[in-house]
C-alpha cells in the first residue's frame, strides 16, 4: 500500500525536535491533495525521513493524534483522518514551519490583490519602497465552508513579480514566499491581540459586530534584516485560542 509522502524540514536544534517534526508533518497533512494516500509511513521510516530518533517521532505523532489529525491502529498502521474539524490554537514557538502549519488546512478565497501605496502604518517597515503588493484572502473550514479568518499581506514588489496568485489559494503565504518564490526568510515576529470585530471583519467572518476576535500581526524578515512581508490576520474568537510554548534554556 502506498504511503503519504511528507515534506522535508531543516531542524533548528534550539527548539524541541518533536514539536518541529509534528508541525512540519501537520503542514504536510493539511496541505495534501485529495488524491494523496491516507496511510502514513511507519515510525521508523518517518524518523529516518526527519533525521530524528524513533522516540522523538512517537512524541510528534502523539501530538497529532491528540489533535485528531491521525489515528493509530495496532498492526494496521497510522492513518490521516480525512474529515476532522480543524479548530486549532494559534501557537507561536519561533519556527517558520510552525507558522506554515498554523496557516494550512483551510479553504482559501483570494478576494483581491494588486499594487498599493505603502500604508502609513507600514512605512517604518518598508522605508526603501513607495509601493507594495497587497493580497486579501478569506479562509474557511474545509469541511463546512464556515469562514474562520481573513488575512491581508503586504509584500515587496520584487517578490510579487515572482509570485503566482493562484498559489495562494492552495498554500499559505509563508510557504509560497519560502518554497516557491525562494525568499531567504530568517525570522518571523508575531503579535496577537484581543480586539472587537469591525464592520468588515464581522461581514467576512459572519459574526455579530463587536464580537471578540484575535488580531494577529506577523512580520517576516530576510537574512539581511529587511522586512519581506507584513501579515495581518483576524481570527474568529469562537474558533481559535492563543498559546505559547517556551523551551527552557539548558
Amino acid at each position: 500500500m502506498t504511503s503519504f509522502a511528507p515534506d522535508s524540514i531543516v531542524l533548528n536544534r534550539k527548539l524541541p525536535l518533536w514539536y518541529q517534526v509534528s508541525q512540519s508533518l501537520r503542514a504536510s497533512i493539511l496541505g495534501r491533495s485529495p488524491q494523496d494516500p491516507l496511510r502514513l509511513p511507519t515510525e521508523e521510516q518517518l524518523a529516518g525521513h526527519y533525521g530524528v530518533s524513533v522516540l522523538t517521532m512517537r512524541q510528534a505523532l502523539k501530538e497529532l493524534e491528540d489533535e485528531g489529525l491521525i489515528t493509530r491502529h495496532r498492526r494496521r498502521g497510522t492513518f490521516i483522518e480525512p474529515d476532522v474539524r480543524r479548530a486549532t490554537p494559534v501557537r507561536l514557538l519561533g519556527s517558520v514551519d510552525a507558522i506554515v502549519a498554523q496557516q494550512s488546512g483551510m479553504t482559501t478565497e483570494l478576494l483581491d490583490h494588486g499594487a498599493v501605496k505603502v500604508p502609513p502604518e507600514l512605512a517604518e517597515h518598508f522605508p526603501d519602497v513607495t509601493e507594495l503588493a497587497a493580497y486579501h484572502r478569506l479562509r474557511g473550514d474545509e469541511k463546512t465552508g464556515e469562514p474562520t479568518n481573513h488575512a491581508r499581506n503586504h509584500i515587496r514588489p520584487e517578490l510579487a513579480a515572482r509570485l503566482d496568485p493562484d498559489d495562494l489559494i492552495r498554500w499559505p503565504m509563508t510557504k509560497v514566499l519560502r518554497d516557491i518564490v525562494g525568499a531567504d526568510i530568517s525570522r518571523i515576529t508575531d503579535t496577537v491581540e484581543a480586539r472587537l470585530a469591525d464592520p468588515e471583519t464581522a461581514r467576512l467572518l459572519q459574526v455579530p459586530l463587536l464580537s471578540p476576535i484575535l488580531h494577529y500581526t506577523g512580520i517576516t524578515y530576510d537574512t539581511r534584516g529587511r522586512v519581506l512581508d507584513v501579515a495581518v490576520i483576524h481570527y474568529r474568537g469562537d474558533r481559535f485560542s492563543f498559546s505559547v510554548t517556551l523551551d527552557a534554556a539548558n
